[in-house]
């Protein structure tokens, strides 16, 4: 029978390491190892068993050489390595691998799983130094649904810096060298037009705005159209109404920019400072202008980098930006080895309070990383991703 790719037998017919290392008689499987192959038995007796650790030397095994016998060593080998790994015998799967035999993705998960319920941290990470050995054939959907909760749950217990670091080596190999989805354009939808020539004209405006303090003159026959939020504006006064109606939390400037976006149909015209594109988003946000918002998104994610890269996550999930949230998780993991010595990644990634977000990032970055793998390495179009 097949299990997690090795093929195995019922118990009673394992192999002699099989049943050495199911057992964790690690002195009994070494000394397996190094006995001639012409000498030994496929079966371990039970005496050898019981008399394990009475008189073996503690000696390393013997690396795994070639000869007529291999292919059906190496098959035996890598079951026994299944089995001490099932078991919970982990030094005798890091024996077992010390002569050659490859890890599969199950059994390299199983000795993590261990090493960390052990607290045995030399071990764990000698074995996330390991992954890079794992084919990428081998990178099932054991690794999404059990492999990533194990290794961010490691991440985040984790106070080591050299784990941590093997841990982001990991991810971004994971994440792979593709380049991260992009955000697209939204079409904004048909409406109103006017020309710019009355944009804040005070002559032929029949709705006026209070922003800081300034006025700021506009027309209902554009605005009714352009959004649910300002059609609720407008609704909230009578038709007849002299007074203006306020706007708060937006500068003039950034407000500016809203209406001309409106007047002039696009964001084409627009000069938009690398000081502004936070608050122009928020705006866009407030005001229910996707395209608009949308358009900052991809000037927020064409500068990101090292420096910002946490400030720009923090307001995408501040404002409920999903699209722009996820971009940023994407350049998280592409570039975690370089982000893991920043302060305020390390910040953003373990407290607990969330002061930014109220999300706990690493559950996010580890749902991203799961859609990621899902595209590149599991899909029927893999690499669909890019």
């Amino acid at each position: 029978m097949y299990r997690n790719g090795i093929s195995t037998t019922p118990q009673g017919d394992m192999n002699s390491f099989s049943q050495a290392a199911a057992h964790g008689h690690r002195n009994v499987f070494r000394k397996l190892l190094a006995q001639p192959e012409k000498e030994k038995s496929d079966i371990l007796s039970l005496e050898e068993i019981l008399a394990e650790g009475t008189d073996l030397a503690e000696t390393a095994p013997p690396p795994l050489c070639a000869s007529r016998n291999s292919k059906a060593k190496l098959r035996a080998l890598r079951e026994a390595m299944y089995h001490s790994a099932e078991h919970g015998y982990v030094d005798v799967t890091i024996d077992i691998r010390s002569i050659g035999v490859p890890w599969t993705l199950h059994t390299w998960l199983e000795s993590l799983r261990i090493a960390f319920q052990q607290h045995r941290r030399p071990l764990i990470q000698c074995l996330l130094k390991e992954f890079k050995t794992i084919q990428e054939e081998e990178y099932t959907e054991e690794l999404v649904t059990q492999g990533l909760p194990l290794m961010f749950e490691i991440l985040k217990a984790s106070k080591n810096e050299v784990i941590s670091q093997q841990l982001c080596v990991i991810f971004t190999h994971c994440y792979g060298p593709y380049p991260i989805p992009k955000l697209t354009e939204i079409k904004r939808k048909q409406t109103s037009r006017l020309d710019p020539h009355f944009l804040n004209n005070k002559e032929m405006s029949d709705v006026t705005f209070l922003v800081e303090g300034r006025p700021f003159y506009a027309h209902k026959v554009l605005l009714f159209t352009a959004s649910p939020r300002f059609k609720a504006l407008l609704s909230s006064k009578p038709t007849n109404d002299g007074t203006c109606i306020e706007i708060g939390y937006v500068k003039y400037s950034i407000f500016q920019l809203v209406m001309q976006y409106l007047y002039y149909g696009g964001p084409e015209s627009l000069l938009i400072k690398n000081n502004e594109i936070m608050e122009l988003l928020s705006a866009a946000k407030f005001f229910q202008l996707e395209a608009l918002q949308r358009h900052c998104e991809i000037i927020c994610a064409k500068s990101i980098n090292t420096d910002n890269c946490v400030d720009i996550y923090n307001h995408a999930k501040f404002l409920g930006v999903t699209e722009l949230s996820a971009y940023c998780e994407g350049y998280f993991l592409k570039n975690m080895m370089v982000l893991i010595e920043n302060e305020a990644f390390k910040q953003l990634l373990y407290d607990k309070n969330g002061e930014g977000t109220g999300q706990d990032v690493l559950q996010d970055l580890q749902r991203t990383l799961a859609i990621r793998i899902q595209s590149i390495h599991l899909s029927s179009s893999k690499g669909s991703v890019v």
